[in-house]
């Protein structure tokens, strides 16, 4: 009987970086160094081998995909230069 194969996932003991980055298995796999950067087509490789695209998705080493997970975009109102300071209470 055939058993399935496992996927490994890039360690940060491969990482010539010091500190080291973290593993594409960690909360912060985010935190690693960018290693190949290739804007015109909306894609970075960090030191840990995930795949980091413009759209904030991600592609894991493992063939895992990570949702774009943007933030709220906030537009300023015409004629001013700045986004206005957030504030805790309703106008």
């Amino acid at each position: 009987m055939a058993t399935a194969p496992t996927t490994t996932l890039p360690r940060a003991d491969n990482c010539p970086h010091q500190p080291t980055c973290p593993p594409a298995d960690a909360a912060d796999h985010d935190g690693a160094r960018l290693i190949c950067f290739h804007p015109e087509q909306g894609w970075g490789k960090l030191c840990n081998g995930v795949l980091l695209f413009d759209d904030t998705g991600e592609l894991l080493p493992g063939g895992q995909v990570v949702a774009p997970h943007r933030g709220a975009v906030r537009v300023p109102a015409a004629g001013t230069r700045s986004l206005p300071a957030a504030t805790d209470s309703a106008p």
